[in-house]
């Protein structure tokens, strides 16, 4: 004779994962598009899945007003339970994941402005070096504040400890002056002086999301370190553009639109290629603003990790050498 398993209740009564992983996302981006967005599903399948999950629960999980919405109490708690239980399937998958990867996968964790200047144009040498080794790069300027599960191998950060059990090392301070093309300094000669420089265009580095990364530096701020007031611009300077992405500044610069305020390790190798020069010999030096390199202490004796993180103090070596 057949035996039959009872119906297992902790089992039947559990909500559609799907909806609770739709739930997740909601949550966390606290619009119903967004999560959309983050599923690659529609808005309408997020409202589905979330109105079907409230019906099941018998419960509201959000407050809607409009487009905007935030977790009731109820929501709140039950986003505390499932975003922890979600965190440690990931990790479980990703760890039997990792146990049939024939080749090394690192996690290196940056700035998107480090990625862009100073990490690509060099990574072909790392490749070149380490064919065995697979990088993962992750782009963020919220170090404290990364999404559940994600853990990093190697942080390069201006924070010594933006996670526990890492060993950070200082790599380089900051060193910030103003940079334009030679185009551009031809056109407008008055940013040869600071006063001519405050009254140019001015490409600024915004605050915006930037609360995690360190001390902000921006033209008004610069330009007060050299005893220029910001406010005395003229009536007829030149447009003040704002955003809170290096990257697009450098390319605006590089299109001749203005004087930026470059960062030496990012912005050295363009003007050494005089794609960029500096208008004026004023710098800033900020000595106790240092970038750190971190490496994860169980990573340490990992050969993969390893590799990455003496490449990456080998190429920093180089730079301070020709600096």
């Amino acid at each position: 004779m057949v035996k039959h398993t009872e119906p297992d209740q902790s089992l039947i009564k559990l909500p559609s994962l799907r909806a609770v992983r739709t739930f997740v996302a909601a949550a966390k981006y606290q619009n119903f598009t967004r999560a959309a967005e983050a599923l690659c599903v529609t808005q309408a399948a997020v409202s589905r899945q979330i109105r079907e999950l409230e019906e099941y629960m018998g419960s509201a999980l959000f407050r809607r007003s409009g487009r905007n919405i935030e977790l009731t109490a109820a929501g709140s708690s039950f986003y505390d339970a499932v975003q922890f239980s979600f965190a440690n399937i990931s990790q479980a998958v990703e760890r039997i994941r990792d146990q049939h990867v024939s080749r090394p996968v690192v996690t290196l964790c940056c700035t998107p402005a480090f990625s862009n200047l100073w990490l690509t144009p060099r990574l072909p040498d790392f490749f070149a070096r380490y064919p065995g080794i697979d990088l993962n790069l992750i782009t963020t300027q919220k170090f404290l504040d990364m999404e559940p599960g994600v853990k990093p191998d190697i942080f390069i950060t201006k924070r010594n400890m933006v996670d526990e059990g890492l060993r950070s090392q200082p790599l380089v301070c900051d060193v910030i002056y103003p940079v334009c093309t030679p185009q551009y300094l031809k056109l407008h000669p008055q940013v040869r002086t600071l006063e001519g420089l405050r009254d140019s265009a001015l490409l600024n580095l915004g605050p915006y999301g930037r609360s995690q990364v360190a001390e902000h530096v921006d033209w008004g701020l610069w330009l007060a370190f050299h005893d220029i007031d910001f406010k005395d611009r003229a009536d007829n300077a030149g447009h003040f553009f704002s955003a809170n992405d290096y990257n697009t500044l450098i390319q605006l610069a590089l299109n001749h639109q203005g004087v930026v305020l470059g960062w030496h390790y990012l912005v050295a190798p363009l003007v050494e290629q005089g794609l960029l020069v500096r208008p004026v010999e004023q710098q800033m030096v900020q000595g106790d603003t240092q970038h750190y390199l971190s490496l994860r202490l169980d990573k340490e004796d990992d050969p993969g990790c390893r590799q990455l993180h003496d490449w990456l103090l080998e190429q920093f070596a180089l730079h301070n050498a020709s600096s």
